[in-house]
């Protein structure tokens, strides 16, 4: 059996034989970074040192590393069936998930369509918004509105709606018929503000705009991310979500919430639609539905949504569009122990008790050396440093290198430090992230 020990002590055969993922990758292969194992908070690296997991890995492992209740339940599925199809077939499990994601969901909210990533949650949610339409005999609405610094996957469809330049400058000229909100960063306005901002609710009326610039009837659908987390952690502006929900009720255009990061606890309820008081036609989901497991993500719609395709003959698919593994039975096993130890060990509201702490500790890093700007809503925040003359980005890295090697691992997002701990962290462990992360700054010149 491999174990982390024999893990810590194996060669590494060719580190040029893998081509990462949103990777530096010479930096990486010249001084890699390799973890070999994972409890609770920590990840355990190849020389054997405990790493606190600041990120919940990617946004994901919301509660905790190494959940026996987890794998247990992976192992007994895939001992008992390891994989099933979904087209035109099911097995009971995938009805019970859904039905258990919906019944947390907002109210309304109660059809899940199951696929693999974040990636191609979004991009099923956007084909299904267009199917939508045309179902209801509105097939002009072919456009989407995304928003400038908007991460929304690494699909065509994602990438389009997406707005971070680094993420789409190397692949052409996207979808068609996009257009962009404007992001809500307002640095002048905003700095150091704890929880959701002040200012900036405006900023949602830029929609009107693009939709008297485009006609609404051509638009089928805004997506948006609560809180945007890849590009830095972006709370919304204090009634903001409300006047985008309301601009596109007004011109019967679908808003789509991409939940893939603050679904699952991570903002101190099920879901930011929940916290926020904002319930959009579709949410979509990934990450934290399987603690980080097994890859699996969903679209939560709302059953108008569903009943629109139930038209012609009975034997008629509906909808042409699906995965190999979509609902496969090993991701929705550990779905459903997920879902079991949010609820017997109340994460959501544990993750709402936590974030006056971690407020706390966020802000307590104002005064450090080249901080211009702190972030934070539930669990998840940031802490934004000035970049240098021709340099963008290199002081954040070199800051995120630096807490690895103290014993933190963090994203870096360009200057921005984000954190986002598992939920089941304690306030002794936040306090080490967050004195690691202050050390590392003061460090960093």
């Amino acid at each position: 059996m491999t174990t982390a020990a024999s893990l810590a002590h194996a060669d590494i055969n060719n580190l040029e034989s893998l081509f990462m993922p949103f990777t530096a990758q010479r930096q990486f292969k010249k001084e890699p970074r390799l973890l070999v194992g994972a409890e609770g908070v920590h990840y355990i690296a190849r020389d054997g040192r405990r790493i606190l997991d600041g990120s919940a890995g990617l946004w994901c492992v919301n509660a905790g590393h190494g959940r026996k209740e987890i794998s247990e339940a992976i192992k007994a599925q895939a001992d008992q069936m390891d994989y099933a199809p979904s087209f035109q077939m099911g097995h009971p499990a995938a009805f019970e998930l859904a039905s258990r994601v919906a019944g947390i969901a907002p109210k309304g909210l109660d059809t899940v369509f199951f696929a693999n990533s974040g990636s191609e949650a979004v991009d099923t949610a956007l084909k299904i918004a267009l199917a939508y339409h045309r179902a209801r005999g509105q097939a002009e609405r072919v456009r989407f509105i995304g928003r400038e610094r908007g991460y929304h996957g690494i699909g065509f469809g994602g990438m389009s709606v997406g707005g971070i330049k680094a993420n789409r400058k190397m692949f052409g000229t996207m979808l068609p018929g996009v257009d962009h909100l404007p992001h809500t960063h307002d640095l002048a306005r905003n700095a150091f503000a704890r929880g959701l901002p002040d200012h900036g609710v405006e900023f949602a009326d830029r929609l009107e705009a693009i939709c008297e610039l485009h006609d609404p009837s051509t638009i089928a659908a805004v997506i948006v991310e609560p809180v945007p987390g890849s590009t830095g952690v972006l709370p919304p502006p204090k009634g903001y979500l409300q006047r985008l929900r309301d601009i596109c009720t007004k011109h019967g255009i679908l808003l789509i919430f991409d939940e893939v990061i603050t679904g699952f606890g991570r903002v101190g309820a099920a879901f930011a639609s929940e916290a926020f008081g904002v319930t959009p036609d579709m949410m979509t989901i990934a990450k934290g539905l399987t603690n980080g497991a097994v890859p699996a993500s969903g679209i939560v719609m709302g059953r108008g949504i569903y009943d629109a395709f139930m038209t012609g003959p009975e034997w008629a698919i509906e909808l042409a569009h699906g995965y190999t593994y979509s609902a496969h039975p090993l991701a929705v096993a550990a779905g459903l122990a997920t879902l079991d130890i949010y609820r017997d060990e109340n994460l959501f509201e544990r993750s709402a008790s936590l974030t006056p702490k971690f407020e706390a500790l966020m802000h307590d890093m104002a005064d450090a050396p080249n901080v211009i700007d702190v972030r934070n809503v539930g669990l998840m925040g940031a802490v934004e440093l000035s970049a240098r003359p021709g340099e963008p980005g290199k002081r954040g890295f070199d800051v995120f290198l630096e807490c690895f090697a103290q014993g933190l691992y963090l994203r870096s997002a360009g200057d921005s430090l984000a954190m986002s701990p598992p939920l089941i962290v304690t306030e002794s462990e936040m306090e080490q992230m967050a004195a690691i992360l202050k050390k590392a700054i003061a460090t960093v010149s």
